[in-house]
């Protein structure tokens, strides 16, 4: 079965992938605060509507994120998303932000709100743990 496109533009191709049950994005470039915030909410929606509970992120090349989509994450999104269903995130970064190890707090925050993420540097073992899920 093939993707199916919810966002595609200059920053984000946002999909749903039927055949894993999982809500993918790929940034592209580094991607602004309002263009992410759309792709997220869209990528939520579309977690509703299919059903899914598992995320794959590719962030590799992707800029910090600034303070204020940090925080828009934590107390908006986040919470709204895992409330729409989503279990598993798996994150693909770039390698020095893996080995920098400042994702820990982000994963324990997230961890106590029930969702479960790894962080990857290889989108290919970031499919494979999300396929060995159940969802």
């Amino acid at each position: 079965m093939s993707a199916i496109s919810i966002v595609e533009n200059e920053y984000i191709t946002l999909q749903y992938l039927p055949d894993k049950k999982i809500i993918a994005h790929v940034v592209h470039k580094p991607i602004g605060d309002k263009p992410l915030q759309d792709a997220l909410n869209a990528g939520t929606e579309a977690l509703k509507k299919y059903g899914a509970c598992k995320w794959l992120s590719d962030d590799r090349k992707n800029g910090p994120l600034s303070p204020e989509q940090l925080q828009w994450a934590f107390n908006d999104w986040n919470p709204r998303t895992i409330k729409a269903g989503w279990k598993f995130w798996a994150n693909v970064v770039p390698e020095d932000l893996a080995a920098a190890g400042t994702l820990a707090p982000v994963m324990d925050a997230l961890f106590e709100m029930g969702l479960r993420m790894m962080v990857f540097t290889d989108v290919e073992k970031a499919t494979q743990w999300l396929d060995s899920l159940e969802g």
